[in-house]
């Protein structure tokens, strides 16, 4: 088994399950493996075992969980270019490309962020677990965009806890189909697993995984069929943005999963068929801005990641040829 690891319940985790609240921290095991780790009996509260994952958490109780050994090897380091927004000792902001999966998973064991980040940086936290150094929190594949990553297990918890308690500040550019006929608005509707696709989330007013998801979206720029929009993230959930754009019926311009087309070309924007030059090809989201506070020295920092040629190749020829 591996060294214990240790996290103290803060004031704004009073009353959480116990799985839920493991489950933000070690990134490596599903909510599912981790109830079978705390049946098995390898998580202790205050030293003593607890075999609940229901169990209802207090303020400044210290809680050990031993990750079994049978986790996934660590990703191998990749020699892949890496654009460094900022890095220090304690953590790096990376400009994350389209296409690249973060971690390594069914499917996707090279090329991801995780085999980047072994390859350019000497020391990543371990708090995620072997398969996930580094990471804090999660980009889509095809989304683009500011992710951060902890250098050291201070940093990783300190900046997990910002996640957690959502004083975070995030900023998306999304181009979407349609319209919206409201400037700004916010969308608050629970997210939850889909009924029938695994791979797919769905708006689940009832379901016992249903959680609390919230989005505010500002209409940026409109144009003839589609519209640029920010959209800034209250909560954290799976697929938030896009299942929330699609649900006011706006779905995120090139997401083949919830608005059913997965590339556009030169021609459809245009609306000639001489080009059929394909101009997208995923989802047109990309993680603009985020801004969290220094987990070491408190300090305010405002990563930004400039827009990728695909995306920002759309919007000019959208001005071109469909603006009012």
């Amino acid at each position: 088994m591996t060294e214990p690891l240790t996290l103290v319940v803060a004031s704004t985790e009073e009353g959480q399950r116990l799985d839920l609240f493991l489950v933000r921290y070690v990134a490596t095991l599903s909510r599912a493996k981790l109830r079978r780790v705390i049946d098995s009996g390898g998580v202790q509260i205050d030293q003593e075992v607890v075999r609940k994952p229901s169990y209802r958490l207090r303020t400044d109780q210290q809680v050990s969980l031993v990750i079994p050994e049978s986790s996934p090897v660590e990703p191998q380091a990749e020699d892949i270019p890496l654009e460094i927004l900022f890095e220090d000792e304690h953590l790096a902001a990376i400009n994350k490309p389209p296409g690249m999966v973060v971690h390594p998973s069914k499917g996707h064991w090279s090329g991801t962020l995780t085999a980047a980040l072994a390859f350019h940086f000497s020391q990543l936290s371990q708090v995620g677990g072997p398969t996930r150094p580094g990471i804090v929190h999660r980009l889509d594949r095809d989304t683009s965009g500011v992710i951060v990553v902890a250098k050291n297990d201070q940093s990783h918890v300190g900046l997990a806890e910002q996640f957690q308690n959502r004083s975070t500040v995030k900023e998306y550019l999304a181009i979407v189909l349609g319209t919206p006929d409201r400037d700004r608005d916010l969308i608050d509707q629970p997210i939850g697993p889909h009924p029938y696709q695994r791979e797919k989330m769905a708006i689940r007013g009832e379901h016992p995984q249903s959680r609390t998801a919230v989005s505010e979206y500002e209409v940026l720029e409109r144009f003839r069929g589609f519209a640029a929009v920010k959209v800034t993230p209250k909560t954290g959930r799976t697929h938030q943005i896009r299942l929330h754009l699609t649900h006011i019926g706006h779905a995120v311009l090139c997401d083949k999963l919830y608005g059913g087309r997965s590339q556009i070309s030169r021609g459809e924007i245009t609306g000639t068929s001489i080009s059929d030059d394909l101009l997208l090809d995923r989802q047109a989201l990309h993680a603009c801005s985020l801004q969290i506070r220094h987990p070491v020295s408190g300090e305010l920092h405002h990563f930004k990641a400039p827009l990728p040629t695909d995306i920002q190749s759309v919007l000019d020829l959208m001005r071109e040829h469909r603006g009012s």
